[in-house]
């Protein structure tokens, strides 16, 4: 059986590297700013880090849900989009919940893209808040 959300599976050497590079910058900025901000303060210097590596990064990306044919904007907004390949949600609470990875999973289905990272950085050791996710 096809596990939808297998954190192990593989996806192309290309957006591999671009995961390679979200990890990095994301503990790059955890190392220097630790727990304790605002989600938009991870965000920001996230997207900076990743940009000064040489990729493109959109913030706030709208994503639209087809319904019946229709489109509709019903005001999902991912965090960033990395080189359109890579989904980046940033949170910075206690644990992260079921939700988070529901929403990031509803984010790469109707965005088509295909790998995705939560990343919690309200934890004392980030690798015990960041889930990497594939569809």
């Amino acid at each position: 059986m096809h596990d939808e959300h297998n954190e192990t599976e593989a996806v192309s050497a290309d957006v591999n590297s671009v995961g390679r590079a979200v990890m990095d910058a994301a503990f790059a900025v955890h190392r220097e700013l630790g727990p304790g901000l605002l989600e938009s303060v991870y965000e920001h210097c996230l997207a900076q880090d990743l940009t000064r590596a040489g990729l493109s990064v959109e913030r706030q990306v709208g994503v639209p849900v087809a319904y019946q044919g229709e489109r509709l904007d019903v005001g999902f907004r991912l965090d960033l989009l990395v080189d359109r390949k890579v989904i980046v949600e940033v949170k910075a609470i206690d644990t992260l919940a079921s939700i988070h990875t529901a929403q990031l999973l509803t984010y790469l289905r109707f965005s088509k893209v295909r790998l995705g990272f939560l990343i919690n950085f309200n934890t004392l050791r980030l690798k015990d808040g960041f889930r990497r996710l594939v569809r």
